[in-house]
């Protein structure tokens, strides 16, 4: 046999076997995220659920027309609401004497100013309501803050705190309404530069 020669690359080392339990798998994946799905009743909810939430619904309904809409018609009737009346004229009517009074000498009358007033604030609590728009919502709040300037200006002197309190909680309660939705926090945007648009 001859020597190998001195430039050939050194021979390949027998492979050796690892033993299985000594094996280390490769880092795995974690799989993309699943788009949420659906609820369809007719496959994830079972029948008996099904029924037995619509069985309880009409008993609920049943009981309802029979004992809870009688019920409240007498509560209803045997109310006294003479303070929601005395609370909307307590508004109003300083209102109304503002404008009496400072719509001498103008075109306008007071009694067309006054359904102004009121027009303007029906309707920009229901567009501020149903739209959320800025316009509608800067509209409101600015009726709100002349109702209260002309209650205070023309309720007698002795309930003018009283009544500028009762005009500002009317309007904070509507915009309830009006308001729903608007938050005080900074909307900040975040534009990410590593990654194309889209």
């Amino acid at each position: 046999m001859s020597e190998p020669d001195k430039h050939d690359p050194d021979p390949v080392p027998p492979l050796d076997t690892i033993d299985d339990s000594q094996r280390i798998p490769p880092p795995r994946r974690p799989a993309p995220p699943r788009p949420p799905r659906p609820i369809k009743a007719a496959d994830d909810i079972p029948p008996g659920a099904i029924a037995a939430f619509g069985i309880v619904a009409l008993v609920a309904l049943l009981l309802a027309l029979k004992w809870g809409i009688p019920k409240g018609i007498d509560w209803y009737h045997r109310q006294d609401w003479a303070w929601f009346t005395q609370w909307a004229a307590t508004v109003a009517d300083p209102v109304h004497a503002y404008l009496s009074a400072h719509t001498v000498g103008l075109p306008l009358t007071a009694t067309s100013a006054f359904v102004i007033w009121q027009g303007v604030g029906i309707v920009s609590l229901a567009l501020s309501w149903l739209t959320g728009a800025v316009g509608a919502r800067l509209t409101w709040t600015a009726h709100g803050a002349c109702s209260v300037f002309m209650v205070w200006e023309a309720a007698p002197a002795a309930g003018r705190p009283v009544a500028a309190a009762l005009t500002v909680l009317a309007w904070t309660i509507c915009s309830f309404f009006a308001l729903r939705g608007l938050s005080l926090r900074p909307l900040i945007h975040l534009h990410n530069h590593n990654h194309p648009a889209r």
